[in-house]
């Protein structure tokens, strides 16, 4: 991570990473990455008893949940970490929004703290994190025991509420207190409403449009992308379905 400023903090911003500093989901496909859609279904229809309950509540949480267990469990841990380097360098050279990406850099050009807070994994959260410079990161964990991935989360899915829970341990951790900073924060999805909420300063990110199909269904021909400083509302994105 970035090295850290001893000045007076004033302000902190904090970015949701999928589908707000990326053009895309990043979980399903580093899930993907290690085990393969054709190993994780077959593991998630064998328990039919967990999978279907979760499914008719649309319970995202207990489904990212159900999802981990079969693509990580039994898993080395540090392999895993490995594969999370490689992957999150693939996604900074690959998969990155310029506009706010844009953001970001203004931020750390200006002295002010960056904190990724994110439903993503931690195992390629924190390389992402130092790519961008940030000073910190905050994502989903997985537990582990002798160095071998359990399958269980460890801890709550940072996302919704637990994303306001963890952002709020990092500042009291790191500035002192959530009341010593001024907090901007981005976020695209439902997932975000919270730290949106909470921050003094809250920008719902619009979705990614493809430059070629915002030429078909517009005829303008720039690929920049813009952001909303408001908190409206919008559906979930497909990264903060998890």
């Amino acid at each position: 991570m970035a090295e850290r400023n001893d000045r007076a903090v004033t302000t902190v911003a904090a970015f949701d990473v999928d589908g707000t500093l990326t053009r895309r989901d990043c979980v399903v496909p580093f899930m993907r990455r290690g085990t393969g859609a054709r190993r994780i279904v077959p593991k998630l229809l064998a328990r039919p008893d967990r999978l279907v309950p979760v499914g008719l509540r649309r319970d995202r949480d207990a489904l990212k949940a159900l999802a981990a267990r079969a693509s990580f469990a039994g898993r080395h841990h540090d392999e895993l970490r490995r594969s999370g380097d490689e992957f999150a360098a693939e996604v900074h050279r690959h998969w990155l929004r310029d506009d706010t990406v844009g953001r970001l850099r203004d931020h750390l050009a200006a002295g002010d703290r960056v904190v990724l807070v994110s439903a993503s994994f931690e195992l390629y959260l924190h390389r992402f994190g130092e790519l961008l410079g940030a000073h910190g990161v905050l994502g989903t964990r997985l537990a582990t025991a002798d160095g071998i991935c359990t399958g269980a989360l460890d801890g709550p899915n940072c996302r919704g509420p637990e994303k306001v829970v963890r952002l709020h341990r990092w500042l009291d951790e790191e500035v002192g207190g959530r009341d010593r900073v001024r907090v901007v924060a981005y976020g695209d999805s439902s997932g975000d409403d919270d730290m949106l909420a909470d921050a003094d300063e809250g920008h719902r990110v619009e979705p990614f449009v493809q430059p070629e199909s915002r030429e078909r269904s517009t005829g303008e021909t720039t690929s920049e992308e813009t952001t909303s400083g408001e908190n409206a509302p919008r559906e979930n994105s497909p990264g903060e379905s998890w």
